[in-house]
């Protein structure tokens, strides 16, 4: 009952806050604006967005190595575009990592070592998102001269970075209680991976390039939106508001994050001086392009082993 409760909470948070940006929107002109130039563009972003998907996965695969849960190439990248699936129907913007968590533990890696594989990649994923928000900081105050705008940024970034440094931190300290009780335990021994990956000499400079990199393929994605509808924005605006619109849509209240990215995109569109209309319109296109890349994640899960052995004894981890 609980389930269904919160399932429905997200289910009327999404359609309401979609109300409200949808009524900026002029569906006439927007549909005015595409030609065959703008098919190109969408099909670049959603080639973009599969080269993140696999960006991504070799990210995964150095996490999972150290977690205990070790990955083939073939088999992490169906489970991250399976993942991409169940992001666009199951009710949080993160729903795919339950199902990857769900397809590493029956694979025989056990469920200690495929959440540890999967908390830690997020982790990682969000503090270099952290980290990005704050190198573009001057920029962005430039951007945004509206003091709201300016406070709103500063806090969503300064909670993301507090907690990412507050998670690294805690594998760190030598209290042994940390890793006897039932409530810090597994985050603890999550942190002591994190930091062992990141800092390593061998995998730290590789995780923190695909971190990077995954990051800046989201800004990619948005721009080939952006030139998809000819917006009047530059891609320099977009990098420095789209990281914080990423983190705010990481939020698990409402289904694959409709409604929370359209009405934060407009939020952030009008408080750098943009039309805030755009940036509903590219939210509503990247949208799109997300739920294409759902669909094909859903033919694969529809086609997979994992489904068709579904009951069945575990498969081999490896490819």
């Amino acid at each position: 009952m609980r389930r269904i409760l919160l399932s429905a909470l997200k289910i009327l948070i999404s359609a309401g806050l979609l109300y409200l940006a949808l009524r900026k929107v002029d569906f006439y002109e927007l549909a005015s604006r595409f030609n065959v130039a703008s098919l190109g563009w969408i099909g670049l972003a959603i080639a973009v967005m599969f080269l993140q998907i696999f960006v991504g996965v070799l990210r995964w695969r150095e996490v999972s190595a150290e977690c205990g849960a070790p990955l083939g190439t073939a088999q992490a990248t169906r489970y991250n575009v399976i993942g991409t699936f169940f992001n666009q129907t199951l009710p949080s913007s993160i729903g795919g990592d339950a199902v990857r968590l769900w397809l590493v533990a029956r694979a025989g890696a056990g469920w200690r070592a495929a959440t540890y594989s999967i908390f830690v990649d997020r982790a990682i994923g969000l503090i270099a998102l952290a980290v990005v928000i704050v190198a573009t900081l001057p920029w962005s105050y430039n951007l945004i001269t509206d003091p709201q705008g300016r406070t709103a940024l500063l806090a969503i970034d300064f909670a993301a970075l507090a907690g990412g440094l507050g998670f690294l931190i805690l594998g760190r300290l030598p209290w042994p209680w940390l890793k006897r009780w039932w409530g810090t335990n597994h985050l603890h021994a999550c942190s002591v991976i994190a930091n062992r990956v990141i800092f390593s000499r061998d995998r730290g400079p590789k995780i923190a390039a695909l971190s990077f990199l995954v990051h800046l393929l989201a800004v990619v994605i948005a721009w080939c939106v952006v030139q998809s509808i000819a917006a009047p924005v530059v891609f320099g605006q977009i990098f420095q508001l789209v990281p914080p619109v990423m983190l705010i849509t990481m939020l698990p209240i409402s289904i694959a994050g409709w409604g929370v990215r359209e009405a934060t995109m407009g939020l952030a569109f009008g408080y750098a001086g943009l039309m805030s209309s755009e940036g509903v319109n590219i939210s509503l296109l990247l949208g799109a392009v997300s739920f294409i890349v759902g669909a094909f994640g859903g033919l694969v899960w529809i086609f997979s082993a994992e489904k068709a052995a579904k009951g069945a004894a575990p498969i081999e981890v490896r490819d």
